[in-house]
């Protein structure tokens, strides 16, 4: 069991300096801060005991930036997901839906390094039922 800790931690780390390679430790925790000041601020709260908060946030980044992460999107966009999932948890938060945080290039971001957009998850609808041909 210590032996899979260990493994945990070390991947932790690894996936942590890769994000601070790519973001630069600073905008990073800009970035970070960013997301969990959104998740708070779109918090709504149902009763005493349940507070919903939407479920998919997208960062947005310029293209060159997005660019240079792109081999690692996966990684950092786990790593981000993983940090709002557990401001989540702390929180007392209830996700609209299964947890994403995605980046994405934009041409414009009001200040010209990222821009955070968070939405519920769209629902599902389907076609309205119709006779088969005959």
């Amino acid at each position: 069991m210590d032996t899979l800790k260990g493994w945990e931690r070390a991947i932790e780390r690894a996936e942590q300096a890769l994000v601070e390679k790519l973001f630069g430790s600073d905008a990073e925790a800009e970035v970070v801060e960013a997301l969990l000041r959104t998740c708070d601020e779109e918090a709504v709260v149902c009763s005493s005991h349940r507070t919903v908060v939407p479920n998919v946030y997208t960062v947005e980044l310029p293209p060159p930036v997005y660019a240079e992460i792109g081999p690692h999107l996966t990684v950092v966009g786990q790593e981000l997901t993983d940090r709002l999932e557990r401001h989540g948890e702390r929180q007392g938060y209830e996700w609209a839906g299964p947890l994403t945080v995605q980046l994405a290039a934009a041409e414009h971001v009001p200040n010209g390094r990222y821009q955070v957009r968070c939405a519920p998850m769209a629902h599902i609808t389907s076609a309205p039922l119709s006779a088969p041909d005959a």
